[in-house]
């Protein structure tokens, strides 16, 4: 969450000695869900702030209501500051709002404060990759979000096909460094590339947002849907045991062991979109690897092995 959000939220708590994600989202402007899920990642990361459910119930922190932060014990204070200071490295907001917590604490609690806050730094680019600046559009689009105002996008998918239509904002995600947008349509709710918007604006008219809408929630669906659709097609591979953890790193959730077979090779298996997407990814491994089923994938294996093999024949050792 954001510091200044974590910030403001405290401070609202210890005013109010209790509040509801309804208050909350009210006071900084944000949608109840944002409020809501502000308050768990808040606990989680060992914020005592904690729920009251049922009528009258809301959110308070442990203690009762307080006019400073010095109720945070030290352990507490580093949580909230390993929490938010990874952000402080790439947002002048973050930092200014971090000197004023660290002013906020009790003088023997700042030095480590301090400490958590600089001790973890997120470097989200890849290496051998240039650093990719977040898009100016996802700024627009957060800003629609807040206010809850429809967004007429003018949008490429994946097909090249350009098409244009308002959509009422739900959401933004952050997933491997590429932003996506979850809105409601005309034809329910839908997920869009922000990097495939290319143009956005606010229509000034009203979003519509279920009540019982929240983006973690969303976003598990979408991951959902796109991983079913990323393994389509399942493998029967053996290797030695050794080079599993490799094929785990290269398939991810989409790699299972599944036992070992007679001659001691481990048995795994392995997902893909097509046939010829596992083929490519396991002809690297030469004979290190034996596909068992489907014969799909064996074919196409022995497809390409017959495409290098007419490539590169008689041009080993400076032959023609």
């Amino acid at each position: 969450m954001r510091a200044d959000r974590l910030v403001a939220a405290l401070l609202l708590m210890q005013a109010r000695g209790r509040v509801t994600a309804a208050e909350l989202a009210g006071e900084l402007e944000v949608s109840v869900a944002t409020a809501r899920r502000d308050l768990e990642a808040m606990s989680a990361a060992g914020i005592p702030v904690y729920p009251q459910p049922g009528r009258g119930g809301g959110w308070s922190l442990v203690g009762g209501a307080r006019t400073d932060l010095s109720g945070l014990s030290a352990t507490e204070a580093q949580a909230l500051f390993l929490l938010v200071g990874p952000a402080a490295a790439v947002s002048g907001d973050v930092k200014a709002a971090l000197r004023k917590l660290i002013r906020a604490l009790p003088q023997t609690f700042r030095a480590d404060a301090v400490a958590a806050a600089d001790s973890t730094m997120v470097d989200p680019t890849p290496w051998g990759e240039r650093d990719r600046p977040r898009p100016a559009m996802v700024e627009l689009l957060q800003g629609a979000v807040i206010r809850r105002r429809k967004v007429r996008l003018v949008y490429t998918d994946s097909a090249r096909e350009r098409t244009e239509r308002v959509v009422d904002p739900w959401g933004l995600v952050d997933k491997d460094d590429t932003w996506y947008l979850i809105a409601g349509t005309a034809r329910g709710r839908r997920t869009f590339r922000v990097d495939r918007i290319g143009a956005a604006d606010e229509t000034g008219e009203p979003a519509e947002r279920p009540d019982d809408f929240t983006l973690a929630t969303a976003w598990q669906e979408v991951v959902g849907d796109v991983e079913q659709r990323r393994s389509r097609t399942w493998a029967t591979v053996l290797i030695e045991a050794r080079f599993v953890p490799v094929l785990r790193d290269r398939f991810g959730r989409h790699c299972h062991s599944d036992g070992e077979a007679a001659d001691g090779r481990a048995r795994v298996r392995l997902a893909a979109p097509t046939p010829l997407d596992l083929a490519r990814n396991l002809a690297g491994w030469g004979a290190l690897v034996e596909v068992v089923e489907p014969d799909t994938v064996r074919a196409e294996l022995g497809r390409i092995g017959a495409e290098l093999a007419d490539r590169y024949r008689g041009r080993c050792g400076g032959g023609t």
